[in-house]
């Protein structure tokens, strides 16, 4: 890239003068605020937007394969078919292989001629590993849980699809490889296989992500899209929070508050990672010193701070699940499960997809009915529900008409604020806060929703996936309301950092294969674990989703 700026349509800068080169084998990491240029960049890098001012060139014959969020797969064809069109020339060239050596058995056959074409292929499929293509593909799809082959892909789901689109892509191996959010819709062992494949691919990576854990394990260099910058920073994710966090010292005032939320996280990753029980015991019970303290709340959110309205005092009784069961036709997805959530507690719930993790929120929300056993409230609970699939919102309200209902103030504990500060506390800002949520990314929508849900002061919290598409400075904020919640929080998540910066337990789905614990064939056994996901993981021997 060389002096390349981008303007949106409206006149908006999105980033001005870039000049950049990408060299073979990095990986690299791209960070930045929602709506700040991060897709666009790889769209420029890839191909697919032309319509910027300077240049952007690649070598010749270069290989440049991009995963947008919404990839595009053929409806008409099975998931196996749509995975050979990106495996299509290696099997070419097998098959061309295997042509030029029954050719050979003709007399009037040129032989110096297919013996130079055959060393010309022979050299191409070992370095594509191609004499291996079978066993790739087979490892990649048991990897990424990518559906049977033959299931029709006008009946996945989008993260199905989304698993799909990233084996192909990966099993095609080109030179340069672009993702944009790769760990949504993965889970835990998923993600660590991906991180283990493209550290030990031969070629470029640059991968747009909010998962912290994945840019530490994977990024060499961070490029952060700031102010209208591409920003390089050698370094992991845990390197760059050092370097950014200099960077915003030297710039004082303007970025302070910024500074104050990366200077929290920093503190957690110098002193290990460490568990957060005893830490979110102490400000739960200084939260629920300050409930009524409404001027504090009003402080975090002039600094543009998620803030979570108390709601009333929980009491000394939080959820109580007993013996639980859920069965769908003739599988038992999980049974016998039994733990309490209590005041104050905030609980990851990890597994592997399709184990049952979501099942269990709607079975305690009251959505679904159980099959088996208790869902017992304390009195004065009041929960919020934030669920994955957004429910609830309109598409003809724009995200103000969501968030205020039609007023100009909404009630935050016992005060009245202006609607869009609060609202650009989620990072809706400007003209994003009247774009109507038929219209908006899933990441605008799942910002509107949080919200929505988070104003309302309840003093229990299911949070069904509320991580995805978030950027990370919206994560680290969100992180910090939580940790200052005077209530209990559920959440599923797939999100290893995030988890481990706000739990204090820990319910674990772990794949059903008659492991004991009273798990049948099939059926998830379900693992109460005092502590957040990382403790759970080294626990479990690494097993952990």
């Amino acid at each position: 890239m060389d002096g390349v700026s981008k303007q949106l349509p409206g006149g908006r800068q999105l980033f001005a003068d870039a000049s950049l080169t990408f060299m073979r084998g990095a990986k690299i990491g791209v960070l930045g605020v929602n709506g700040s240029g991060k897709s666009t960049v790889l769209k420029i890098i890839a191909g697919e937007d032309k319509e910027f001012d300077g240049d952007m060139w690649t070598r010749d014959g270069l290989r440049v394969k991009y995963l947008p969020q919404e990839p595009d797969l053929d409806s008409s064809l099975n998931v196996m078919e749509n995975i050979r069109r990106g495996i299509a020339e290696q099997e070419n060239m097998v098959a061309r292989f295997e042509e030029t050596g029954i050719a050979m058995g003709d007399p009037d056959a040129d032989l110096d001629a297919l013996l130079e074409e055959q060393a010309a292929l022979q050299a191409k499929i070992e370095d594509a590993d191609a004499w291996n293509l079978q066993h790739r593909v087979d490892i990649a799809m048991r990897k990424l849980r990518v559906p049977p082959g033959d299931s029709p892909v006008d009946q996945l789901s989008g993260g199905e699809k989304r698993r799909v689109a990233l084996c192909r892509l990966l099993l095609e191996q080109p030179d340069v490889i672009l993702l944009d959010e790769p760990t949504n819709h993965l889970d835990a062992e998923s993600v660590r296989w991906l991180e283990d494949y493209l550290r030990a691919f031969k070629g470029t990576v640059i991968s747009i992500t909010h998962d912290r854990y994945f840019l530490d394990n994977v990024a060499g260099w961070i490029l952060e899209v700031d102010r209208g910058s591409l920003l390089p920073f050698k370094g992991n994710y845990s390197a760059w929070l050092v370097q950014k966090q200099n960077r915003l010292d030297r710039e004082h005032s303007k970025q302070a508050q910024v500074a104050k939320r990366l200077e929290s996280e920093l503190e957690w990753i110098r002193t290990g990672r460490a568990s957060v029980s005893k830490a979110r015991a102490n400000k739960y019970e200084k939260a629920v010193a300050e409930r009524k303290e409404g001027a504090a709340k009003l402080q975090q959110l002039s600094e543009g701070k998620i803030v979570i309205p108390p709601g009333p005092r929980l009491g000394r009784s939080g959820l109580t699940v007993k013996d639980l069961s859920k069965k769908y036709g003739d599988r038992t997805l999980f049974s016998g499960v039994n733990f309490t959530v209590d005041p104050g507690s905030v609980v990851g719930v990890v597994g592997p997809n399709g184990s049952g993790k979501t099942t269990l929120f709607n079975l305690i929300a009251g959505v679904e009915e159980a099959d088996g056993g208790t869902v017992e409230w304390g009195r004065l609970a009041k929960v919020g529900l934030v669920s994955q699939g957004r429910s609830g919102l309109d598409p003809d309200k724009s995200a103000i008409e969501e968030i205020s209902e039609g007023g100009d103030t909404i009630q935050i504990g016992d005060r009245q604020v202006n609607v869009r500060a609060y609202t650009a506390a989620f990072n809706l800002r400007g003209a994003s806060q009247d774009k109507l949520v038929g219209t908006m990314s899933g990441g605008e929508r799942n910002r509107v929703h949080l919200a929505k849900v988070l104003k309302q002061g309840h003093n229990v919290l299911l949070l069904d996936e509320p991580t995805n598409d978030l950027d990370v400075d919206t994560l680290r904020s969100l992180e910090e309301a939580i940790n200052g919640f005077a209530g209990s929080v559920l959440i599923v998540s797939h999100d290893r950092w995030f988890l481990d910066r706000v739990c204090s337990h820990t319910i674990a789905f772990e794949d059903g294969g008659g492991g004991g614990g009273g798990a049948v064939k099939g059926e998830s056994r379900v693992v109460v674990f005092q502590g957040n996901h990382g403790e759970y993981s080294k626990q479990a021997g690494g097993r952990g989703d």
